[in-house]
């Protein structure tokens, strides 16, 4: 509590205690989406998935604006299933140009390319795709979240160090399946791996009583691998892979070793208090859209903070920009990617009890940043919208 009162101390000697008003409103908007059905029932999406991570970045903006003449405001929408999200987007934009997007990629696109929104600034918190950063990127929609590039290049990047060269992969039928797998292979290439046996995950027998039964006789005609992925999105099948294999391996992706953007077992870098505030608001532990949606809001009040400004185009210019940092709880500073507008974070890799690495690991270089060799980087991006 002295560091963050030391700290807003500095900002009113720098910036001034009698700043021009500053009224912010920020819209959050929610496509609510049916869940798929799933074997267990051990780790149930919050209805509050995301808001309550907005809702603490509001906190946060608030106390440092009541020292610089800000106020904040946070309005939010929650759009059934099957219901008119546009039409919702339509009305955020009327009321604000700083809008939070918790939806799939599709609404996203959706909301991006309306004529209301060509200069207002978007958010995307909840869609992992690849595709929103490259060829389907747009210029007034930046990313928080990571892409599903970058979750599998941390693991990547963990498999080479620990020269895992021998990969077997399972991936499932169900929503987001398909993309983790091709994210996984690509990551495989990328690093100079090779996904050497692979089988579709078929079965819809109840696991809960059969996998000590059923996996190994799955698994048993892969062959020798070091390590097992397995692309299951929703963590239908996933969570009974470990220890239930015909050959006593390592399991990564969705179960055993998870690339993640938050998870409650991360406690370095001042990542504790966060927890403690997070879990004290919601009571509950932060997920990964939650700090998705914190680290957009804290992204904005870092902007208004340091342009005096509150126009979507002025503020997005900054935070794509060079000055602009964002400090995330990851140890390192967190950047905007000038190209195709997505968040420059670590990605911590962790199983369910602890924090093993954190990418991008030591040894992996790059000209610019080393947080550049996690996801798309600008040579190899066919976004064109940020040029």
């Amino acid at each position: 509590m002295l560091k963050k009162i030391a700290a807003i101390g500095a900002l009113v000697a720098l910036f001034g205690s009698s700043a021009q008003a500053a009224d912010i409103v920020v819209h959050y908007l929610r496509q609510e989406v049916v869940q798929p059905p799933t074997l267990s029932n051990l780790d149930p999406v919050p209805e509050d998935l995301g808001l309550r991570g907005a809702e603490l970045a509001l906190a946060d903006n608030q106390t440092t604006g009541r020292f610089l003449n800000q106020t904040w405001g946070l309005t939010t929408t929650s759009v059934a299933p099957g219901g008119d999200f546009i039409e919702a987007v339509r009305a955020a934009l009327g009321a604000t140009d700083l809008v939070i997007l918790d939806a799939p990629a599709d609404a996203m696109l959706a909301a991006a390319d309306l004529p209301e929104a060509k200069a207002a600034l978007l958010f995307n918190v909840a869609a992992p795709d690849t595709r929103l950063r490259g060829q389907d990127c747009r210029a007034n929609l930046l990313h928080t979240l990571p892409s599903r590039a970058m979750l599998s290049d941390a693991l990547m990047q963990f498999f080479v160090k620990r020269k895992w060269t021998k990969i077997a992969m399972i991936d499932g039928e169900g929503p987001g399946d398909a993309a983790m797998a091709e994210a996984f292979e690509r990551s495989a290439i990328k690093f100079g791996l090779k996904i050497r046996a692979r089988k579709t995950w078929a079965f819809d027998a109840d696991m809960r009583r059969n996998a000590s039964q059923e996996v190994p006789l799955f698994t048993q005609d892969l062959g020798d691998y070091d390590v097992l992925m397995v692309a299951d999105e929703a963590n239908d099948f996933a969570r009974y892979i470990p220890y239930n294999t015909w050959l006593p391996r390592p399991v990564a992706g969705a179960e055993g070793l998870t690339p993640k953007t938050w998870d409650h077992v991360v406690e370095q870098w001042g990542a504790a208090q966060l927890q403690s505030r997070f879990e004290a608001l919601s009571g509950r532990a932060m997920q990964d859209r939650d700090y998705a949606a914190w680290a957009a809001l804290r992204a904005l009040g870092e902007a208004v903070t340091r342009t005096k400004a509150s126009e979507a185009p002025t503020l997005r210019a900054y935070m794509l920009g060079e000055d602009f940092e964002l400090g995330g709880f990851k140890g390192r500073p967190l950047t905007f990617r000038a190209w195709n507008g997505q968040l420059r974070q670590p990605i911590p890799l962790t199983h369910r009890g602890a924090l093993v690495a954190q990418a991008p690991l030591e040894g992996f270089l790059h000209r610019n940043s080393e947080l550049d060799t996690l996801g798309l980087d600008q040579p190899e991006t066919p976004c064109t919208a940020f040029n």
